[in-house]
């Protein structure tokens, strides 16, 4: 078997072996191959020209050693930026271009010698050109060389993969901590300013966060994320937009110069998740504000109004904090809250069929404007039921709802109710 090139021990200065691989030649293949692969460094070929060379004169596969630095290269590809398809292109490329310098290719295709008159072509030979070609030598290399090409092609993309795999999880880990800062607060403000930038983020500028909730939990994996955040980036030049899960719900940090901005960021979400009552996903909206501190309070806020929405059985699938203001103001003060609730409502605790009737008629009846006979159409009883429990209520609360104190005594208190979840859930 002949010697690896490498085994070769000359003396300094004496001439290479007659099978040592053509550096000048090469360099041009390793070029060439650059250029084909978009420009990439040739240095990322390393060795495999001298292997692939070394290969076809031992008539063997590319030792195991060889092709485990396939794998070093690829992953160091892969941290690099470098682009799987141009790196197996770089490596390709340099093959087939090495194909024509092997010595069985060059000996097979280099001008043959004229024959001598009188030669093997006998007395008077008529001199034309013969060659012996070694056809053998000729598939053994074309086999070495492709088989070497699969080999190498084989270790890059797996060390490729694997490093692409360990950085998106790295990438991912790296997203979900900063998220968790983000809703969370963090100590290290100016630190999370400059994470957010990495994701798109200006907290300078003002944003707010939308929290969506449906009957299953979001997860990260779902296409659904990914689809909304790449609308939602795409939605405008400047725009910015974060979308995450955490606890199951769907989160989106988004800009808010103004209340359109906001609007537009529901729209999408509508388009993206479909129908409210297919999923039954409702959506809180939290305030906008500046800084990463306005997040946090945002995130808050948005999942306040997505509860209140639930307990107040808000027909809106979006439930904005500014529409839930009064409902917040009755909501400071809890204890004078449930004062209020047991002070008008408790009486309705011991009619026939519990206070939720009344408490709906109550309702009807003040988005009707006081009208009896458009609380009933809402109800779709009829005006002399609605009027009985209207009077049933002045009787057992002692507000009268045909009066404006009246009303207003009642309306807060069936707010009231509605949000601490009386008289299911109420604190005592």
């Amino acid at each position: 078997m002949p010697a690896h090139p490498a085994a070769d021990h000359r003396q300094p200065g004496a001439p290479p072996p007659a099978d040592a691989p053509p550096a000048d030649a090469l360099a041009a293949v390793a070029r060439a191959a650059a250029a084909d692969a978009g420009g990439l460094d040739p240095d990322l070929l390393g060795d495999f020209l001298d292997a692939v060379w070394a290969a076809v004169l031992d008539r063997r596969r590319l030792p195991a050693q060889r092709i485990d630095r396939y794998r070093l290269v690829g992953e160091r590809a892969a941290g690099a930026g470098v682009a799987l398809r141009a790196l197996l292109d770089l490596y390709l490329s340099a093959a087939w271009r090495l194909w024509r310098l092997l010595p069985p290719v060059a000996a097979a295709t280099a001008p043959a010698a004229p024959t001598r008159p009188g030669g093997p072509d006998g007395p008077g030979g008529s001199g034309a050109a013969v060659r012996a070609v070694d056809a053998a030598a000729l598939v053994d290399a074309g086999e070495v060389l492709l088989r070497a090409s699969d080999d190498a092609v084989a270790a890059l993309t797996e060390g490729y993969q694997v490093a692409r795999r360990q950085l998106v999880r790295r990438e991912e880990s790296a997203r979900r901590e900063f998220v968790d800062d983000l809703l969370t607060g963090t100590s290290d403000v100016p630190g999370l300013v400059r994470r957010a930038q990495r994701y798109g983020l200006d907290l300078a500028a003002p944003h707010t966060v939308t929290v969506v909730r449906a009957a299953e939990a979001y997860t990260e994996a779902s296409a659904l994320i990914a689809t909304l955040e790449r609308r939602l980036q795409g939605a405008a030049a400047d725009a910015d937009a974060l979308v995450a899960t955490k606890d199951g719900a769907v989160v989106v940090v988004s800009a808010a110069p103004d209340r359109e901005a906001v609007r537009e960021v529901l729209d999408t979400v509508r388009a993206v998740l479909g129908p409210p009552a297919r999923t039954g996903w409702r959506a809180g909206v939290g305030r906008p504000g500046t800084g990463a501190g306005a997040v946090v309070q945002s995130y808050e806020q948005a999942r306040r109004a997505l509860e209140l929405a639930r307990r107040l059985d808000w027909r809106d699938p979006v439930a904005d904090t500014a529409d839930l203001v009064v409902h917040e103001v009755l909501l400071r003060d809890r204890t004078a809250a449930r004062d209020l609730v047991r002070t008008l409502l408790e009486p309705l605790r011991g009619v026939r069929g519990g206070p939720e009737p009344y408490l709906r008629t109550v309702e009807a009846y003040l988005e009707a404007g006081g009208n009896a006979t458009g609380a009933a159409r809402r109800l779709h009883l009829s005006v002399r039921a609605v009027t009985y429990r209207l009077a049933r209520l002045r009787d057992l609360t002692g507000a009268d709802p045909a009066e404006a104190s009246g009303r207003f005594a009642l309306q807060a208190a069936v707010l009231a109710a509605r949000a601490l979840g009386w008289p299911d859930d109420a604190e005592e």
